[in-house]
């Protein structure tokens, strides 16, 4: 069963920091060298200064990214720029946000919480992507340098009846601590709740539920290697020491405002490639349609492919490709007989995602890519935003580009509940979470207070 807790977190003293959407942030790994320079020049009190501090030439072991970021967090709480809840506390979060859809503003409701770390495989704690080994290493130096976690991991929980937030309707009545809005157009409100009542009440809406990692799995990942470093270090037993939880953002995946975005295919280069010979070789497992681009109104190419893209995922896998100097979109509807023949070694919940009809059949069988390329970020990108993929192949950043249809919630479901990962970037939750609202500090000391 999950065990949700409450906890002293961190916030932003409201005294000392005037402007809120100037102090926080992104998560880390999506955040670029130019981006990060935004970030810092906001405010000299930006999380950024601790999720992503700058090298430096001559860098060393006592005096790197990371050490840095745990000195500037532990001069922001003597300096109380960071305060620390005096009590256990919850913290729900309202999150308005425009999908770009065209069908306006939607509203996702989140619970920041702490979460005791499960081992692999214990059917409480699902994870449903594959992670990287470099991402881990580097978020463990992070959190081994501050003995914090800073940014929560997103997570969902089902509950179709909305019975933890109906809990909760006393409190989001209330005037909000924290209301501002971000600098991507995002609406952000935050409650603090110190209810142990309603601790109580939520800890056992939960107790019987699993969790499934939406966003973070790299954080997730650490959380538990730093959990196992600690109880080397300080011993497994009582099981409510703080380093046995990590700290997530908690949302309903039957809410009305989660949003998955596509994560498209973008490719440098593929040395030899030939329209004529690829659309050749494809014709054997996909039903191909040119569609010309409108090179008079370029703009709305992208909501007419969009548009035929959904319409025809309904039914089979379906995507669109796109190459340099080409005047035509090429849509690719997978010929439903020939799913089987993805391989043997697949769950039939896999074979349903078009991120892995891609992978089998048009990246590694069609092009030659080895599974060991498409892990390669040199190689490949990934982007939510349709327009801005079509226009990078124009401008001749890449060379070709595959546009998907968002992966469904109920393959997700799916997919976990069997205990199986899928592909990495097979989803884009949308939008992020962002860093700085709630931060937690890791005292191997502390216990965690139950509900």
């Amino acid at each position: 069963m999950a065990i949700v807790a409450p906890f002293r977190g961190l916030t932003y003293n409201p005294k000392k920091t005037a402007d809120m959407s100037k102090l926080v942030a992104p998560p880390y790994d999506v955040i670029n060298d130019e981006e990060q320079g935004v970030y810092y020049q906001s405010d000299p009190y930006n999380v950024i200064r601790l999720i992503l501090g700058k090298k430096k030439i001559g860098d060393s072991d006592w005096d790197n990214r990371y050490t840095r970021s745990a000195d500037c967090f532990g001069r922001w709480i003597s300096e109380n720029i960071l305060m620390r809840a005096r009590h256990p506390s919850m913290y729900v979060t309202a999150l308005t946000y425009d999908p770009g859809d065209g069908e306006g503003i939607r509203l996702r409701w989140g619970l920041i919480a702490l979460v005791r770390i499960e081992d692999e495989g214990s059917g409480v704690i699902i994870p449903h992507e594959k992670t990287f080994s470099a991402h881990r290493d580097d978020r463990l130096n992070l959190m081994k340098a501050s003995g914090a976690q800073y940014s929560q991991i997103f997570s969902l929980y089902e509950d179709t009846e909305n019975r933890i937030f109906a809990a909760l309707n006393e409190v989001i009545n209330a005037p909000p601590h924290v209301s501002f809005d971000f600098r991507d157009g995002t609406g952000h409100r935050l409650w603090i709740v110190q209810s142990r009542a309603l601790f109580q009440k939520i800890s056992c809406l939960m107790e019987d539920k699993s969790i499934l990692i939406a966003d973070g799995h790299h954080r997730y990942e650490t959380a538990r290697a730093y959990r196992n470093m600690m109880r080397i270090r300080y011993g497994k037993r009582p099981l409510n020491r703080a380093y046995e939880y990590t700290m997530m953002y908690l949302s309903n995946m039957d809410d009305a405002g989660l949003t998955i975005l596509p994560s498209h295919r973008l490719i440098k280069r593929r040395a030899g490639f030939k329209i004529e010979d690829f659309l050749d070789r494809i014709g054997e497992w996909f039903d191909v349609s040119p569609l010309s681009v409108s090179l008079s109104d370029s703009g709305s190419d992208w909501v007419r492919l969009k548009k035929i893209l959904e319409e025809k995922g309904r039914y089979t896998s379906t995507m669109g490709f796109y190459h340099r100097g080409s005047d035509k979109y090429y849509i690719l509807a997978l010929k439903p007989e020939k799913r089987k023949e993805m391989g043997d070694d697949l769950h039939a919940s896999l074979m349903k995602l078009d991120v892995l009809v891609l992978s089998r059949f048009l990246l590694q069988r069609a092009l030659g890519f080895s599974k060991e390329d498409l892990d390669d970020e040199k190689i490949f990108h990934y982007h939510s935003d349709m327009a801005e993929t079509l226009s990078m192949v124009d401008a001749g950043t890449y060379q070709m580009a595959f546009i998907l249809n968002p992966t469904r919630m109920e393959h997700v479901k799916e997919v976990a509940g069997n205990g199986l990962t899928m592909p990495r970037k097979s989803t884009y939750f949308y939008p992020k979470i962002l860093t700085g609202l709630v931060l937690n500090k890791i005292d191997p000391h502390e216990l965690v207070q139950m509900p």
